[in-house]
C-alpha cells in the first residue's frame, strides 16, 4: 500500500513534551517524509504550531485539538509523549478516523490492550 493522497495524523510536533522548541524533533523528519511520499498530513501539538508553522508554511494543515486532527485519518503517529495523548478517549478516536491505524513513535499505549480495542497498533520495538 502507498501513502499517497492518505490523510495522517501527527500527534506532537515538538522534540519533547512541554515545549515549543521543534529544533531536531523526528517529527520534522517523520512530517518530511509523509510529504515526500504524498499523504496529506495533518498536525497537532500543544504548545508548537506557531513554530512548525514557521518551517511547514501551509504544507500541513494543523488541527485546533488532538482529535481534529484525527477527523476521517487513514493513520495517526504519536510523536510526543503529551500527557493529554497518555489517556485519550479511544471510543472517540475509533469514531472519527477513518483507519483506526496507529504508529506509536512513543510507545504510549499498550499493544494488546489498543488491539482488543479495535486499533491496528504499531509501536516501536514492539510486535
Amino acid at each position: 500500500d502507498t501513502l499517497k493522497d492518505r490523510h495522517i495524523a501527527l500527534w506532537g510536533l515538538a522534540f519533547k513534551a512541554n515545549t515549543d522548541d521543534v529544533r531536531e524533533s523526528p517529527a520534522l523528519d517523520v512530517v518530511r517524509f509523509l510529504l515526500d511520499a504524498g499523504a496529506d498530513v495533518t498536525a497537532y501539538d500543544p504548545q508548537a504550531m506557531d513554530s512548525a508553522r514557521r518551517i511547514f508554511r501551509d504544507g500541513i494543515r494543523y488541527a485546533s485539538d488532538c482529535y481534529d486532527a484525527l477527523k476521517k485519518a487513514d493513520g495517526l503517529v504519536v510523536a510526543t509523549e503529551w500527557n493529554e495523548f497518555r489517556r485519550p478517549d479511544f471510543d472517540q478516536m475509533l469514531e472519527l478516523m477513518g483507519s483506526p491505524v496507529i504508529f506509536d513513535g512513543r510507545n504510549l499505549f499498550d499493544p494488546e490492550r489498543m488491539r482488543e480495542r479495535g486499533f491496528k497498533y504499531y509501536g516501536v520495538g514492539r510486535i
